[in-house]
């Protein structure tokens, strides 16, 4: 039988709280598969274990879900057999032909965790690649740099045959560090932030500025298919778009242009912390880079955190672009990210801006613009859209 087997990485490393984690694991895990037919998860050894129990199980969409999920170093499409040598070569002759039959080299690597077992490690591996190369002629063994590893694994319940293991995202469990709010503009900068923080077990939820007409509902849908794609990787991501329109035309009506994008960040922070207490997150989540863009200075970041009541998290603030691209393009989202669909950042831009302001000059230009009543009435008319997580094979 086909199985996906998952090994944990991080988790183990958690003492006395491992069967926290590995629980919160293989319960995301369940979450998750539940729509592509039925699969029994369960873990030992430090591994998960995910086996299709229905005929309509699709097992592809299975290891998809599994790759992705926070909290397993490695993923392996493997083939369980009974625990002897002749059902263990057997079932690698025949399940890994194709990888077998198209290699130049190969070796055996065999893990025996079940010592009542009565061979060793080294013999299963010797037993087995005999075999092996008495079936493929054509194959010779290479120790030290095969193109084919065929790892046996014997087990409390069978024996396991694969080849090499695909990564896994790594990282801890959804929801083990608690639940953050990711601003989420529809740049690059911010799906990556999210990816990042949710990788270290943040369950999330989106807060998305919204000023129309100035921005489309084209740039809205862009930023909800970014969290669909996010979803794919973190799961259930919903999006609470603020309507920031009337905030940002007080801006740009009361304050000096230099200070426009300060003003506006600083006023982001209120309603996002507002948004996120009332979802119980305790923390903010950013796309920040320092010194990518005027507003991110290390005198903007903090003029602008000055005004947020929770921590905030910039995950990306020690990468330069390029490094963010690339794991733009490795989570799916860079492609929809550079759609030319402005965003609320990039209304009203001075022409000048301030990269080094003083907090009490801003404090006091904040004062005159009076936006507390602006921010009360967006903060209440915030509506929250659901996102399916958008998985492509």
């Amino acid at each position: 039988m086909e199985i996906i087997l998952g090994k944990m990485g991080e988790v183990v490393l958690k003492g006395q709280n491992r069967r926290q984690f590995e629980n919160r694991l293989l319960s995301t895990l369940r979450h998750r598969l539940r729509r592509y037919g039925a699969f029994n998860v369960y873990a030992m050894q430090s591994t998960v274990y995910v086996e299709p129990v229905s005929e309509d199980a699709d097992g592809e969409m299975a290891f998809e879900i599994t790759r992705r999920l926070f909290g397993l170093a490695a993923v392996s499409r493997a083939y369980s057999c009974a625990k002897n040598v002749d059902d263990i070569s057997r079932t690698a002759i025949d399940r890994l032909s194709p990888s077998l039959g198209a290699a130049a080299s190969f070796k055996v690597e065999t893990r025996r965790s079940d010592k009542a077992f009565p061979m060793t490690s080294p013999e299963i591996s010797r037993e087995v690649g005999g075999r092996i190369a008495e079936a493929f002629p054509a194959l010779r063994v290479d120790v030290k740099t095969p193109a084919v590893t065929v790892y046996v694994e014997v087990r409390d319940r069978a024996a396991y045959v694969h080849t090499d293991p695909t990564p896994g995202a790594g990282g801890l469990p959804q929801g083990t560090a608690g639940r953050a709010a990711i601003m989420l503009s529809g740049g690059i900068d911010s799906p990556v932030a999210a990816y990042m923080m949710a990788k270290r077990g943040l369950e999330l939820e989106g807060i998305h500025f919204f000023s129309y007409p100035y921005t489309s509902e084209r740039a809205k849908d862009k930023v909800l298919r970014l969290a669909s794609i996010l979803a794919g990787h973190t799961g259930y991501l919903p999006v609470h778009v603020v309507p920031f329109t009337a905030v940002q035309e007080r801006i740009r009506d009361r304050c000096p242009e230099e200070y426009f994008t300060i003003i506006m960040r600083r006023s982001m922070m209120r309603i996002a912390c507002a948004v996120a207490e009332r979802n119980e997150c305790r923390a903010l989540v950013t796309g920040e880079s320092l010194g990518q863009v005027a507003s991110q200075t290390l005198a903007a970041l903090a003029v602008t955190e000055e005004a947020a009541s929770m921590p905030v998290f910039r995950p990306c603030i020690g990468l330069d672009k390029e490094e963010i691209v690339t794991i733009s393009r490795r989570i799916g989202a860079f492609e929809t990210s550079i759609l030319p669909y402005e965003d609320c950042c990039t209304v009203f831009t001075p022409r000048h801006p301030r990269t080094k302001p003083r907090l009490a000059d801003v404090l006091e230009v904040e004062k005159a613009a009076e936006l507390e009543e602006l921010e009360a009435e967006a903060i209440a008319a915030v509506e929250r859209v659901k996102t399916e997580p958008l998985l492509e094979l």
